[in-house]
C-alpha cells in the first residue's frame, strides 16, 4: 500500500508559478513511477507529467516547455513546479503512482491523492 497527499495548490494569477508537492508513505518509494493528472469542472481527468523509477519524464503538450516534475527518493516527494499558468491550467491536481514504469492512462495507476486545487486567475 501506498498513500499519497498533495500540497501546494491554491489560487495564482495568470502568468504565474505555483509548485505542488506529493509525499508517498512507503519504504519502496523509488521503485514506482510518480504521475499528475488533473480534472477540471465538467471535463475528464488528463495526464499532464509522470516521472519513472529511472526519473525518465514524461509530459503532455499542454504543458510541455511550462511544468517540470521531478522527484526527491531521499524524500518520498515528488513534485510539480507550473511556471506561466493561465486559466486553462485550473483544476483539481491529483498525484498517482503505479510501479516502475510511468503511463498517460489513468487506469493504469494504483494509488492516488486526495488531490489539491489549482486555480488560476485572469
Amino acid at each position: 500500500q501506498m498513500q499519497l497527499v498533495e500540497s501546494g495548490g491554491g489560487l495564482v494569477q495568470a502568468g504565474g508559478s505555483l509548485r505542488l508537492s506529493c509525499a508517498a508513505s512507503g519504504r519502496t518509494f523509488n521503485t514506482y513511477a510518480m504521475g499528475w493528472f488533473r480534472q477540471a469542472p465538467g471535463k475528464e481527468r488528463e495526464f499532464v507529467a509522470a516521472i519513472s523509477g529511472a526519473e525518465r519524464t514524461y509530459y503532455a503538450e499542454s504543458v510541455k516547455g511550462r511544468f517540470t516534475i521531478s522527484r526527491d527518493n531521499a524524500k518520498n516527494t515528488v513534485y510539480l513546479q507550473m511556471n506561466s499558468l493561465n486559466t486553462e491550467d485550473t483544476a483539481v491536481y491529483y498525484c498517482t503512482a503505479r510501479y516502475y514504469y510511468s503511463s498517460t492512462d489513468s487506469a493504469q495507476y494504483a494509488y492516488w491523492g486526495q488531490g489539491t486545487q489549482v486555480t488560476v486567475s485572469s
